[in-house]
């Protein structure tokens, strides 16, 4: 960017010029601050017993980590994985009379932070599911092939949900499902 803004033979205008190095250093400036808080997440997280034990889980980031730790508090309060997969939303709405059980779509109560989080792991999950072998891959593969990528998405969020809660509550590190 400041090669294009010396270059005086690109026909910028002297005010689009201004402009467009204010603009350069204010991305500058936001890209330094990311990486400094970006560091102060690792530096805390590395500190932090359960945030290691949720960074194992694939789908589960710094980010993700960090601020299911901060709003979870005390897992305790949740009697299983299921309530705290329904408090994050991730759970379907149910229309059940008569004995018949319809699901509907994801809930989407609770925190919209920690879902998008947990949903956009689950989408680089579901991405590179394909590669892999494992029972959890294969799992993953027959959602999408039944269900298409949406659901396998949020059905990936859920599951690490889950695995959050089991975590949390055993104390116990993540192992991966082999064979």
């Amino acid at each position: 960017m400041p090669d294009i803004l010396e270059d005086a033979g690109n026909m910028f205008s002297a005010l689009f010029r201004e402009l467009l190095n204010e603009m350069y250093d204010e991305l500058v400036y936001l890209d330094k601050r990311i990486h400094s808080l970006e560091q102060k997440l690792v530096t805390l997280s590395a500190g932090h017993e359960n945030c290691q034990r949720l960074l194992k889980i694939h789908g589960v980031g710094l980010l993700t980590a960090t601020a299911l730790i901060a709003a979870i508090g005390d897992v305790s309060v949740f009697k299983n994985g299921r309530e705290l997969a329904a408090w994050l939303g991730l759970v379907p709405k149910q229309c059940s009379t008569g004995g018949k059980q319809t699901l509907l779509g994801i809930s989407k109560r609770g925190d919209p932070y920690l879902r998008t989080l947990l949903i956009h792991g689950g989408r680089s999950v579901v991405r590179l599911a394909h590669k892999h072998q494992d029972k959890r891959s294969r799992w993953i593969g027959g959602i999408k092939q039944r269900r298409g990528e949406n659901i396998s998405n949020v059905a990936v969020a859920n599951k690490n949900a889950r695995i959050v809660w089991a975590l949390l509550t055993q104390k116990k590190n993540y192992q991966t499902m082999q064979a």
